[in-house]
């Protein structure tokens, strides 16, 4: 294989590396300690100009550099900010003047020096000794402040966490918004578990599966589309408090709010109900705003705000249906003449199938939320505890915020005669992975040992970052989202 000839920006890099090696430095750098954040470097700052503070020992990538006279600027930046420094050739040996005129933009480099702020008020380090960390080859985009190509970003995310303005803060608010999660269902003692990623069954939600095969056992096997069914065999088990988060699959389509691969958490509590997971989502939603807020109210947009303030909206999924579509949704005939307004079929597909179509389609973009909308038909729900004084209604919410769906949550049906019988119910009119009529086997076996009244509720991790960080692509909160093969038309958004 022939090796790849290096473009002249690259060539005169490797120029300066060799000369880093010249001097007798190391270009890939070794083990750095006793650096500190440069957020921490910049509280150490003294107040007033001119006066000599704290020395410390920092490190970080360069992303400015300019001249003044027989001064050096450059500004470096961490994960926790940047900070400027200052080279003087009178605080600098001969080799280390000389190993500061091979930098460029892009390398890390330690520093050790002293906090001082210019006469203009600028934090500064004082530069008394460099070391070089890691030689860049690779040249910056160009006016990497503004760079427009979001493409080559999300398939160099390197060169987006680095040179994009807030993508580095944003997805570290993403680690944030999990460890909250997870604080919140710790402080209310659930415990946390690990479940197969490889399904004998395609069940627990309705979706089409990416299918793989084991050769060893010689059997098709499906990457999960969701966690439930795992999770309730684990509280028939006696965990009665329980929860995964992780990645699920599903090989559909790719849009503003739906990636192939995408991270969600499922949740499930012994002897609660849908109400209970409401007050649990609220809990959850609202400890994580606060973790990286001051305020209940988020941006959205340049100009919307969403409140997240409680207590939460709860409206019925068939009243909002009457509000919004404008017919009796218990009128088949009038339900069907909304639904030919907006181009969705009818013939030969269940009544509840068309109702809940004609819900999406006019009743979802009015949900700007939080919203928890409640008690859907219970044939769109086979997972789902029935209603006492109901059995047509299942205990079903889910959450709605700005039109988009973050949240869904069941009582769960512990009934396994019931449930067996609802594997095999295919709805007329739903497509196979649109349906939940999957037999699994072990799971019935497991139901029919007695699993405990409970509510389970999944969130979409995703979703719930995008909203809290004022992203509107799915893509902009994954560190690595799918795209197509380089040369491919762009996917839509």
């Amino acid at each position: 294989m022939s090796k790849v000839k290096p473009n002249r920006f690259e060539a005169e890099r490797i120029k300066k590396l060799e000369k880093i090696q010249s001097l007798g430095f190391d270009p890939w750098g070794q083990r750095f300690d006793g650096h500190i954040p440069i957020a921490d470097a910049r509280t150490q700052a003294p107040e007033a100009s001119g006066e000599d503070g704290e020395e410390v020992r920092i490190a970080g990538r360069i992303m400015l550099r300019r001249k003044a006279g027989k001064l050096r600027f450059y500004d470096i930046k961490d994960w926790t900010g940047k900070i400027q420094l200052l080279f003087s050739r009178g605080d600098l040996t001969e080799a280390q003047w000389e190993l500061m005129g091979t930098l460029d933009l892009g390398d890390l480099i330690g520093i050790d020096g002293c906090l001082r702020r210019t006469e203009t008020g600028e934090i500064s380090v004082f530069v008394k000794g460099l070391t070089v960390l890691c030689k860049s080859l690779a040249q910056p985009p160009e006016k990497h402040h503004s760079v427009k190509d979001v493409e080559l970003l999300l398939r160099q995310r390197s060169l987006d966490l680095i040179y994009t303005e807030g993508v580095l803060e944003k997805m570290l608010k993403r680690s944030q918004i999990i460890d909250s999660v997870r604080q919140t269902l710790r402080n209310q003692k659930f415990a946390e578990v690990e479940t197969p990623v490889l399904h004998a069954v395609a069940g627990g939600a309705a979706a089409r599966p990416f299918t793989t095969h084991h050769n060893t056992l010689d059997i098709e096997l499906y990457m999960r589309i969701a966690l439930e069914l795992h999770l309730k065999r684990l509280m028939v088990g006696g965990i009665e408090r329980v929860y995964e988060m992780g990645r699920v699959f599903r090989n559909e389509g790719i849009d503003a709010t739906h990636n192939p691969e995408f991270t969600m958490i499922e949740i499930y509590q012994a002897y609660g109900n849908y109400e209970t997971m409401m007050d649990l989502t609220e809990a959850i939603v609202t400890d994580a705003v606060k973790t990286i807020s001051e305020t209940m109210e988020l941006p959205w947009g340049e100009e919307e705000t969403i409140d997240f303030s409680g207590p939460w909206e709860r409206k019925k999924y068939l009243d909002l249906i009457r509000e919004h579509a404008g017919c009796d949704p218990a009128d088949p005939a009038a339900v069907a003449a909304v639904a030919k307004q907006h181009g969705i079929e009818t013939e030969n597909v269940h009544p509840d199938v068309v109702l809940n179509e004609v819900f999406e389609a006019t009743c979802e973009e009015h949900l700007t939320g939080p919203v928890f909308v409640i008690d859907y038909p219970a044939s769109i729900c086979p997972l789902t505890k029935r209603k006492q004084d109901d059995p047509h209604i299942a205990e079903r919410f889910e959450l709605f915020v700005k039109g988009m769906e973050l949240a869904n949550a069941y009582t769960e049906l512990n009934d396994p005669l019931l449930q067996e019988e609802l594997f095999q119910t295919q709805l007329s009119g739903l497509s196979e992975e649109d349906s939940m009529a999957k037999m699994d086997t072990d799971f019935i076996k497991a139901l029919k040992v007695g699993m405990p009244p409970a509510g389970g509720l999944g969130i979409g991790i995703d979703r719930l970052v995008m909203l809290l960080t004022n992203s509107h692509s799915i893509r902009d909160v994954i560190f690595f989202p799918l795209l197509r093969p380089e040369g491919q038309p762009s996917q839509p958004e």
